[in-house]
């Protein structure tokens, strides 16, 4: 199975997914905010990223994926976030913006959750 990455300032949210997605059979690995994020992706190699946009900062999951596609690392990336409903903005999928593989809005149900890690998984064997 896959390698997955959750980083979210929310222990909820990082322990219901990693809950769902172990029970699948993935490996997991879990950060609580953009920098240990950024070490934990040097230390584990993930195969997808599920990523929250506001943590520490308002902006840090949008600024670590512009981060990583600057740096050239294609690893798909799901960004789960509520910060259409915090905000009143509509922010999604963008290139150079917003540049992630999908975008949700959170509370994701279970079976969407296990559908999108799914096709983005094999986004990225297919991109390989």
């Amino acid at each position: 199975m896959a390698k997955i990455l959750i980083v979210d300032d929310d222990p909820d949210v990082v322990e219901a997914v990693e809950l769902l997605l172990k029970q699948q059979g993935h490996q997991m690995a879990t950060a609580f905010n953009r920098q240990e994020g950024m070490t934990r992706i040097e230390e584990f190699s993930p195969d997808l990223i599920i990523l929250d946009v506001m943590m520490e900062q308002p902006d840090d999951g949008i600024t670590m994926a512009q981060d990583l596609r600057r740096k050239g690392r294609p690893t798909p990336i799901l960004m789960l976030t509520t910060v259409s409903r915090a905000t009143g903005l509509n922010i999604g999928k963008d290139d150079e913006m917003v540049p992630v593989n999908d975008f949700q809005e959170k509370p994701i149900e279970p079976a969407l959750l296990l559908e999108k890690v799914a096709d983005l998984l094999r986004q990225g064997e297919d991109a390989r």
